[in-house]
């Protein structure tokens, strides 16, 4: 499985997803808003939102799901890990 996580460096709730993967040693792309136009029109082409944090969730099998909220987001990784 691959992830990446949208987002930028001064959102807080960005940063609490942030703080997640560090806690729990996850591999997850960081893929900042604010460093790429690229990488924005990702997010908003893929979603129609500009909105971080955002999880792209890649499973093995391809089928690309995306996840919006925080506390979500930190649910999901340590459901994933501690699995």
């Amino acid at each position: 499985m691959k992830l990446a996580l949208y987002h930028y460096d001064s959102c807080p709730f960005c940063n609490i997803v942030r703080r997640a993967i560090d806690e729990l040693g996850a591999t997850v792309e960081l893929r900042n808003i604010h460093s790429s136009s690229r990488v924005l029109n990702e997010l908003v082409e893929a979603t129609g939102r500009r909105t971080v944090p955002c999880l792209r969730i890649e499973p093995d099998d391809g089928e690309v799901r995306w996840m919006h909220e925080s506390s979500e987001i930190v649910r999901y990784l340590r459901e994933q890990l501690a699995a």
